[in-house]
């Protein structure tokens, strides 16, 4: 098997070379946004810079790049097009900047949107260029353009622009291209369709002659550029060289026909005309196909549109087909095949009489029509309609081959997709997992095509939906899979040795050397399978190794998933290993298997079980482990072994490897989705075309929901009657008490319901009447019931006062129905989500609510602020690993649930233990919740039945208040509530207080009655299990769990009602969609009523490591996303309470009036300045260092050692002025720049207390979710802005700061990115160069925005901010010490106080050793680059800095002494005045005590 070269990476260039680029000058003389002067347009510029830069270029990406880059499109092409200046370098330059806004994934329509009035005429050339012969004006390559262009707009169906240009080509009329005898047939089929097709006609008729040739053009687009596409595939020869350029054409146009198969609306009329064209039968008997290297991606592609044309699916109605129907459509061909043989074709009676079983394999369709002659099989075809008619005496002028195949193809058995899919292996193999095609390396620049699936907007069915899906996540998990083996194998370093065996030279964790393989058991398929039910082997490898690994090794635990792998190197002992060569070759790797781990064998050969119990301690060094191998896999390779001969791949292997368990669970989410596609998923109705793109995008709105709630009760979410109203802005708001004392929540509301059905036309009157009515709350306060006299017994109340659109929110989620909410940073997401929650807990009772979201983190977030709210601990579940991680006392995993009950049992029985002495009652009561419930019915209900009889008023006679306390049966046992209980004042309140007495005791007793099974189930796991399907009422998981138990949990018949997921624009489509069906259909229908999805798709998608499954697939594309694209209504929350307003501008204009709650504005701490510092927010411009911009020693790891020196110098600065350092966080774009800012800071403060750690030095994409007061950011690059681009990471970078953001970057490269320019142009109308205040000491009272009193001091480069930190570090230590000497020579009252201040002197003196000798600005690049594995801890990836001494003069920093004078001021500053010890900010109290850090 010879591995594929390694695709060239695309180069991305430098600003430099953007400068010197002939491009630019003309941008920079006609469209590029900053120049103030332009020069008129000129239609000779687009002539030349097509001709000159583009086709001379052969459409180099480098140059289209640059154009894009600059504006092309926007400023110059668009905005100046017009039917008069058409011309072809016109059309091809427009669609060569969309394709490539499409390749770089930002938005390509806005333009056109802005300005749409040549659109449709734009529209036309292209199509008329499409079908242009290709010798003639348009080459092939730029038609290739022009399908890529094509194929964009047919999948950018949710642009209105696009989709009534595109509507004309592929509706109904288009089926004027069918040839009559077909048309007849389809109209035949469906008679509703009949009558359109007259209406049809009868309209064109009325048309004038010119619009009805145009219309006519328009129709038979798609069926002309078939005829010319099959025309350029028979020009491919079978073995003389061909032009790729040919190849390339046939790949884009098998995509494009993918791409219209693939999407209801396209593909309702156009499958007909596809199948009557005979397209796959021309391409499969092509010479392309027969082409090993040029034709093995067009043959996969094939592959896809065969799968595509035969799906599952009524092409009309757009209904799923079942297995039955699809049965019944097989057998309906091949028996009008058989009746037309038998009333026509005598020589074909054997076929005519055959059953229909024995006729429909491949095999006896060619034994019967084999012998026919040409044109015997072209009237065979004509009489089915699949060709025109021959005419007689004439001969046909289709060859033998191509008649043949079509018949044979059409009627050949099909096996179902779903037998497909079954019969699939799981685990990738090495030919999947190093072909480009399909799992393409890191360096897929987006520009060939490739044979993936796609997800777009629609979907055809459930199954198209799961299944692309399926095969996305499968071979994203073979990207990381191939990059894992990879590194292992490399790392064993396989050599051949003297006698033609394997001898590894080195060592892995992650892989060892198998000593013996066997395979110990096949079992017997199932009834009607023809694989095995399972296949197990053991595996003995030799643990030779430290003992952490050898822990790891044995630590493996049932289901986690293994590599089996068969290297034979040629390479003879001691070759080096080059990363950049194809890996294959150089390890001489034959084969990959997965397998499932079952357990490890103990010494009698026995698997060892996990469990509570320890596991044996096994001797020697030799361990075997029993696996599972795939069935599928086996039973293929067994058959090749015994039909071709081929070797056994069982016996041959020789390393095994495992992989971290976090990456590892690939396995069992296909698993799942694969049997989601065997069960009947049941969606809900209201769902069901929402999830596949079709209908209304709102009918799961509440408002349109049939089962709309009138009243709700709000419970704690409003603060007060003043709250509810503004809360309803165009409300009337009528409260049912008038009495406004008693007007004080919670409260229940009853909202006007709107039917929509039933609607007649009313006059003018009754429609006013009815909109007054529509807005008309009804509100009716309500008392909670006193729940006992103890204090805990206090409901614990919601604080937020929300505003109204997050009571908008609220009331959309505790609707049933389909909720979005689109949460910008720091509007209060959770808080909403947490009150959601509570309110449907507390109005639906009954119901279970399940909790997914996408990081432990924001499980353990929302479980934090749910214990806030009056929710009973006892209704709380989390599954999952990550309870560990939560930062509570209370452990909610299922476990700690279990503990939870068992000891609140025991509380409440010693209760019941203290009631019944209280009462009086001999016996053993509190024994068991059985003999408690006895208790409770015989002696506590008699005696407040007795006790109520007593104290109801009775009749006439007025009740007296002193009976409720006299004869109250409970007193002794609420001895220990506060006193006294009864106040006296009143009966009803009186009576109010003993009910809630009552009630106190009562709960005690529904409680113990809810804990009785965990007396009844004895084991653990029993009890978890019972915990889960019947008590808890909240249960919460990650998608991941979800997605890998949600066979366990079926089984288990799990149940809930609503689902609310957390960052929901973060979780991957198919996450998204799994915990959907976590539950069995209840007669044929899914219970579930709500479905809140909570997120925001303006910030960054779910992480896909492979960039081609990212752009080529869109597979970063989450289901919310996909929501809002589709127009699916949302609540858009609109007031941020994280920043100050300053920094929220730079990026709310991303997001739909996006303001600030009031506090920002009012509170000290966002109206005060950051001391030391001029401004809010800064972006900072950064040249090359040693002329070095950005450096990339490994792919994609990017670095730039002046941005970190700079941020770091800045960090210290901060600390140094008296910045608490957990306040401040480094982030970064890239890796490498984070191992590089880390190292940095381990060599410059890391151990340093006076200074310290930041908070978090990570990426951007890391730190979504999070955020800090201080934000201090590198952006990196210095060549190409790079992945920055992508408006989502920009957002999230500018909006985790609370206070201050200070951004370090080449300004001249971001200034100019047309999709930034919003956030940018605001960054670059402040000072480039940074302007820092020394001696302001932190914190301080100047207010935002003000003159400081202090001088400003403005920093032009990082050598000479670097300098600065380090001058006024010494300057500090030098003033403390000043500063303890005086404290020495203090009187003798004060000896203690010296003695400390000794010590702490012998400190700083180490200290002043730890901070190394100058600020090190002058590092030598030699390992600047920490490789991605090693972490920056490791000493071989720690930057070498040289520590020179180098004075001031050397490095270009000013020492000037204004600026010494300078610091000298600060530090005495922050000294504060001497002789006052215990002053804040004193370095004493930065220091701490000795060798504690800080």
């Amino acid at each position: 098997m010879t591995a594929p070269a390694q695709p060239k990476k695309i180069v991305a260039p430098t600003v430099s070379q953007i400068n010197a680029e002939f491009v630019t000058q003309l941008a920079c003389k006609y469209w590029a946004p900053h120049i103030k002067k332009k020069s008129p347009f000129d239609i000779k510029v687009i002539e030349d810079i097509y001709e000159k830069e583009i086709v001379k270029s052969r459409f180099a990406i480098r140059k289209i790049m640059l154009l894009e880059f600059s504006q092309y499109l926007e400023n110059y092409l668009w905005m100046n097009y017009s039917p008069e200046v058409s011309s072809k370098a016109y059309l091809m330059s427009i669609c060569c900047m969309v394709n490539e806004k499409f390749r770089e994934n930002v938005p390509a329509w806005e333009t056109f949107k802005k300005k749409p009035d040549h659109f449709p005429f734009f529209f036309k050339c292209i199509l008329k260029a499409a079908l242009a012969e290709t010798d003639g004006e348009f080459s092939l390559h730029e038609q290739t353009v022009l399908l890529l262009f094509l194929d964009h707009c047919f999948n950018s169906l949710e642009v209105d622009l696009i989709r009534s240009q595109v509507q004309q080509l592929i509706s109904l009329p288009m089926w004027m291209g069918l040839q009559p005898a077909r048309l007849e047939l389809e109209l035949k089929k469906t008679p509703k369709l009949r009558k359109f097709w007259n209406l049809i006609k009868k309209n064109d008729e009325k048309m004038d002659p010119e619009a009805r040739e145009q219309a006519y053009q328009e129709r038979r687009f798609l069926s002309q550029l078939i005829q010319k596409f099959i025309s350029v595939l028979k020009s491919v020869p079978l073995s003389e060289p061909v032009t790729m350029d040919k190849v390339h054409y046939c790949e884009r146009f098998i995509e494009l026909m993918i791409d219209l198969e693939a999407l209801l609306p396209t593909r309702r009329w156009f499958n007909t005309i596809l199948d009557d064209s005979h397209l796959l039968v021309h391409c499969y008997l092509s010479n392309l196909v027969h082409r090993e290297e040029d034709g093995h991606l067009f043959s996969q592609l094939l592959d896809m549109l065969k799968f595509y044309t035969g799906f599952e699916i009524n092409d009309q109605t757009g209904n799923a087909l079942t297995e039955n129907e699809m049965t019944t459509i097989h057998y309906d061909r091949i028996t009008s095949l058989q009746r037309a043989a038998f009333a026509h074709f005598p020589e074909l009676y054997d076929f005519a009489l055959s059953n229909v079983a024995e006729v429909d394999t491949r095999e006896s369709l060619v034994k019967f029509f084999g012998p026919l002659s040409s044109n015997t099989l072209h009237e065979v075809a004509s009489y089915l309609c699949l060709l025109p008619t021959l005419p007689k005496g004439e001969d046909t002028t289709f060859d033998k081959e191509f008649l043949l195949e079509l018949l044979v193809s059409r009627h050949e058995r099909r096996i179902s997709q779903i037998q497909q899919l079954n019969q699939m292996p799981l685990y990738p193999t090495e030919k999947i997992i190093w072909d480009e095609n399909i799992v393409p390396t890191e360096y897929y620049s987006g520009e060939g095509c490739l044979a993936l699936p796609k997800l777009n907007l629609q979907f055809l069915t459930l199954h198209d939906y799961l299944l692309r899906n399926f095969n996305l996540f499968r071979l994203e998990s073979t990207y990381e899979i191939r990059q894992d083996i990879e590194d292992s194998v490399s790392r064993m370093k396989p050599w051949q040795s003297e006698y033609g065996g394997v001898v590894f030279g080195g060592w892995a964790r992650m892989a060892q050397p198998i000593v013996a393989f066997t395979v110990v058991e096949v079992a017997k398929p199932n009834i009607g399978e023809n694989w095995p039910t399972r296949v197990r082997a053991d595996v003995t490898i030799n643990l030779n190794v430290r003992d952490h690994i050898k822990d790891e090794w044995e630590g493996l635990r049932k289901h986690d998933v293994c590599f089996l792998i068969t290297v034979r190197p040629t390479k003879p002992y001691g070759t080096k290993f080059d990363r950049r060569r194809p890996f294959i070759e150089q390890v001489g790797l034959v084969y990959v298997r997965g397998c499932e781990i079952q357990g490890m064998l103990d010494d009698k050969g026995r698997v060892i079980e996990d469990g509570p119990e320890p596991r044996p301690n096994l001797r020697g060094e030799s361990r075997t482990f029993r696996v599972f191998l795939d069935p599928n896999q086996y039973q293929q390779d067994m058959t090749s072994t015994i039909q071709n001969g081929a070797e056994d791949v069982y016996e041959t292997f020789n390393i095994i490897m495992r992989r971290k368990p976090k990456e590892n669970n690939f396995k069992a989410v296909l698993e799942t989705i694969r049997n989601l596609m065997n069960t009947d998923c049941v969606v809900p109705d209201w769902l069901h075309d929402i999830i596949l793109g079709y209908g209304d995008p709102s009918s799961a709105h509440y408002s349109k929901m049939p089962n709309q709630i009138a009243t709700l009760d709000f419970n704690d979410t409003f603060l007060s009657i003043e709250h509810l109203k503004t809360s309803f802005p165009g409300h009337n708001v009528k409260v049912t008490v008038d009495d406004p004392a008693l007007q004080i929540p919670p409260f229940r509301i009853t909202f006007p319901v709107r039917s929509g059905k039933g609607k007649k036309r009313k006059d003018a009157e009754g429609e006013d009447e009815d909109n007054e009515e529509a807005r008309t709350l009804i509100v009716e306060p309500h008392v909670i019931p006193n729940r006992g006299p103890y204090p805990y017994n206090q409901p614990k109340r919601n604080t937020i006062q929300f505003t109204h659109t997050q009571i908008e929110a609220i009331r959309a989620g505790m609707q049933p129905g389909l909720t979005m909410v689109v949460g910008p940073p720091g509007t209060g997401k959770t808080d909403v989500a947490v009150q959601i929650i509570s309110n449907i807990y507390h109005n639906f009772p009954e119901q279970r609510t399940l909790i997914v979201t996408h990081s432990n983190q924001a499980l353990n977030q929302l479980f934090e602020k749910i214990m806030a709210l009056d929710i009973d601990e006892r209704h709380l579940l989390r599954l999952g690993h990550g309870e560990e991680e939560l930062e509570t006392e209370k452990d909610f995993s299922r476990y700690g649930r279990v503990n939870y009950v068992l000891a609140r049992r025991i509380e409440l029985l010693e209760e019941v233990k203290r009631l019944q002495k209280s009462l009086g009652v001999p016996g053993d009561a509190s024994y068991t919740c059985e003999t408690a419930g006895y208790f409770f019915l015989y002696q506590v209900m008699s005696r407040w039945e007795e006790y109520i009889s007593k104290v109801k008023n009775k009749g006439s006679t007025l009740p007296d208040v002193t009976e409720i306390s006299t004869f109250f049966p409970f007193h002794e046992y609420f001895a220990n509530a506060p006193q006294p209980i009864f106040k006296g004042r009143s009966y009803e309140e009186d009576m109010e207080i003993a009910e809630g007495c009552f009630r106190h005791i009562k709960k005690i007793f529904t409680q113990l009655e809810e804990f009785r099974a965990s007396e009844l189930l004895r084991s653990g796991l029993d009890r978890s299990k019972y915990l889960l399907v019947k008590e808890a009422k909240i249960i919460a998981m990650t998608c991941t769990h979800a997605a890998l138990k949600r066979h366990d949990l079926v089984k288990l018949g799990f149940k809930y009602d609503n689902i609310l997921m957390e960052e929901a624009a973060q979780i991957l489509e198919i996450e998204t969609f799994i915990p959907l069906l976590l539950q069995n259909p209840q007669d044929g229908f899914s219970r579930l009523k709500r479905w809140i999805m909570i997120g925001d798709h303006h910030q960054l998608p779910p992480v896909i490591k492979n960039m081609a499954f990212q752009k080529y697939s869109n597979m970063e594309q989450s289901l919310f996303t996909r929501f809002v694209r589709v127009g699916v209504p949302t609540v858009d929350l609109d007031a941020q309470g994280r920043a100050r307003a300053s920094l929220c501008n730079l990026y709310n204009w991303r997001y739909k009036n996006l303001g600030n709650l009031p506090h920002v504005q009012l509170l000290p701490e966002f109206s005060t300045a950051n001391a030391g510092l001029l401004y809010d927010f800064q972006l900072i411009n950064v040249e090359d260092f040693q002329g070095v911009g950005e450096s990339e020693p490994n792919p994609y790891f990017y670095q730039n050692l002046g941005e970190a020196e700079y941020v770091v110098a800045l960090f210290m600065y901060m600390c140094l002025l008296g910045y608490p350092a957990d306040k401040i966080s480094i982030l970064t774009t890239y890796n490498g720049q984070k191992h590089l800012i880390r190292d940095i800071i381990n060599r410059r403060c890391g151990s340093n207390p006076l200074i310290g750690r930041p908070n978090k030095v990570t990426t951007v994409d890391r730190f979504q979710g999070q955020q800090n007061d201080y934000i201090l950011l590198s952006l990196v690059r210095t060549r190409a802005v790079g992945h920055l681009r992508d408006v989502r990471r920009l957002v999230v970078a500018m909006s985790r700061a609370r206070l201050g953001l200070y951004i370090f970057a080449r300004v001249s490269l971001f200034q100019n990115c047309f999709e930034l320019t919003p956030a940018f142009s605001q960054l670059t109308a402040r000072p480039l160069h940074l302007h820092i205040i020394p001696t302001e000491p932190f914190p301080t009272s100047r207010k935002n925005g003000e003159r400081p009193s202090h001088e400003v001091q403005i920093i032009k480069n990082m050598p000479q901010m670097a300098n600065f930190v380090y001058n006024m570090y010494m300057h500090l230590i030098q003033t403390t010490h000043h500063y303890h000497q005086t404290l020495l020579q203090l009187p003798p009252a004060m000896v203690e106080e010296g003695e400390e201040v000794q010590s702490q002197e012998t400190e700083l003196e180490t200290e002043e050793e730890a901070m190394p000798a100058q600020a090190d600005v002058t590092p030598g690049l030699t390992d600047a680059s920490s490789s991605q594995e090693t972490s920056a801890s490791q000493t071989e990836t720690t930057v070498t800095l040289h520590e020179t001494e180098a004075t001031p003069s050397e490095t270009g920093a000013s020492s000037s002494p204004e600026a010494v004078s300078a610091v000298s001021e600060m530090t005495a500053a922050m000294a504060g005045p001497v002789g006052v010890p215990g002053e804040s900010n004193t370095p004493q109290e930065a220091t701490s005590a000795p060798g504690e850090p800080k």
